[in-house]
């Protein structure tokens, strides 16, 4: 018999309790008008535990499950499906746990101990006709764009002819100009190690670069940049030790004294040429647009954090007295310049997170941006925090959010152009809005230049979509 989970965990309960069922609903309810060019697929992935955690969880560390609304001809459809990873399907067969958080050896069933599963439950993307679901430990998950169901075989990793050379970080970068991926993995030569895997694929699946850039220690590194001419790898001194996981202590930990060290590798170069560049301790889950300026200085926007949140110190005790918030900055490289330097402008100062902006301008210098406006990495429950949704227009420097009731919570807003051609930002954002006092959620259609004047489009659900972190869209019918 399943047992019931916990109540006394943040990520348990409220907003980021798990969902038991999977569902299909093929006509959903719809207010407002819905644009009749949208015509795809959105797939928003999250951690979403099938079972009572064993040991201590994480909101990091729950098996993913995929949501997806299909819009098409006026009509928007919902499917929710577990990512049916090695690690889902074992303790699925069991009806219970069986493995720690983060894989924590400590805390998993011995018989399971040298099972090596995903949980797929990060991102989700559409590369080379594939529908990808991502972590950042493991190879991605390749699913059937309709059933959501894993295709091909060995479990569905996809590993573009067993040619990686390290985990799949849940960010890859895209293109848009070549159709290539470009990611990276770290703990690339084991479990907690220094090391930093960097890829690329092209469009039609073929692998282009294995390399293994040595870190100065070991990091999560959830996110990095890429320009036309370098990829740039942050690593922040949120670090991970196996020695701490076995002796009951945090398996990630905040260590600002070892400070933060970005390299700087050549896209048509190699690991041997990085150069790098020493900053204060910060943490930075995810930038918005990264770009060469004409006279070559590099350009990333990023969400920044000045103590990375949601993880300890390495004895438990908090990092911070108050719940750090990210606030958008602006940072400039100038690698012609003084190598050990750069340049920091704060753009905001509201507490936001989830930043993103059109991708056809990815590598690009661009105009406009979007984010979760509120301290999305508080996970309390209950209090007042005003979430929304804010777009940028960095030519002007101006800024519109539209909000709603204080315990309501906004996901990732992600662009739609109207159109290929479509100039930047002319399309919408969708989001899926959590009503608390509803205890249910809908998918949010905003023009995606004004946002102020709230959602043009409600397509209704009877059930909750539980916190979650990333999505994408995928163009065309299925």
């Amino acid at each position: 018999m399943a047992k019931a989970f916990p109540t006394d965990n943040p990520f348990l309960r409220g907003y980021y309790a798990p969902v038991s069922t999977e569902a299909d609903a093929g006509h959903l309810h719809v207010s407002g008008e819905l644009p009749k060019e949208l015509c795809g697929t959105l797939y928003r992935n999250g951690p979403n535990p099938q079972f009572a955690p064993r040991g201590p969880y994480h909101w990091f560390g729950g098996d993913g499950m995929i949501h997806a609304f299909h819009l098409e001809n006026g009509n928007v459809s919902y499917k929710n499906r577990w990512v049916r990873t090695p690690k889902w399907r074992l303790e699925n067969q069991e009806g219970e746990a069986l493995f720690g958080t983060f894989g924590n050896p400590m805390f998993t069933d011995p018989k399971v101990q040298s099972v090596n599963s995903t949980i797929a439950n990060t991102n989700i993307v559409w590369h080379g006709g594939k529908l990808l679901a991502l972590e950042e430990a493991h190879a991605p998950v390749s699913l059937d764009a309709k059933s959501l169901m894993p295709v091909g075989a060995k479990d569905g990793y996809e590993t573009f002819g067993d040619k990686l050379c390290g985990p799949f970080t849940a960010h890859p970068k895209l293109d848009p100009k070549t159709g290539e991926m470009v990611f990276f993995g770290y703990s690339a030569t084991g479990r907690f190690t220094k090391q930093v895997s960097i890829q690329s694929v092209t469009e039609d699946g073929k692998v282009t670069r294995a390399e293994i850039l040595d870190g100065p220690y070991p990091s999560m590194i959830h996110d990095f940049a890429v320009t036309r001419n370098w990829i740039i790898v942050p690593i922040f001194p949120l670090t991970s030790s196996l020695e701490r996981a076995m002796s009951g202590k945090p398996v990630f930990a905040w260590e600002p004294d070892k400070g933060t060290h970005i390299a700087f590798i050549p896209r048509n170069g190699s690991v041997a040429e990085a150069r790098w560049i020493a900053a204060p301790p910060c943490y930075v889950f995810h930038p918005m647009n990264h770009f060469e300026t004409a006279d070559g200085k590099i350009v990333i926007d990023v969400m920044k954090y000045d103590v990375a949140p949601l993880f300890p110190r390495p004895d438990g005790s908090p990092a911070s007295e108050q719940t750090p918030a990210a606030r958008l900055f602006r940072w400039t490289f100038d690698l012609a310049g003084q190598s050990n330097t750069f340049r920091e402008e704060q753009l905001d100062d509201r507490a936001g997170e989830f930043p993103r902006f059109d991708e056809r301008f990815c590598m690009s210098d661009y105009r406009h941006g979007w984010i979760v406006s509120g301290n999305v990495a508080d996970p309390k429950t209950g209090e007042p925090r005003q979430d929304g949704i804010t777009h940028y227009d960095l030519a002007t420097g101006k800024s519109a959010t539209w909000t709603s009731e204080p315990a309501d919570r906004f996901g990732e807003p992600i662009f739609v152009a109207r159109g290929d051609d479509a100039p930047e930002g002319d399309g919408w954002v969708l989001s899926v809005i959590y009503w608390a006092t509803e205890g249910r959620s809908d998918l949010a259609v905003f023009e995606a230049t004004d946002i102020a004047k709230g959602p043009v489009a409600l397509a209704h659900l009877t059930s909750r979509v539980p916190a979650g972190f990333h999505g994408n869209w995928r163009p065309g019918p299925l």
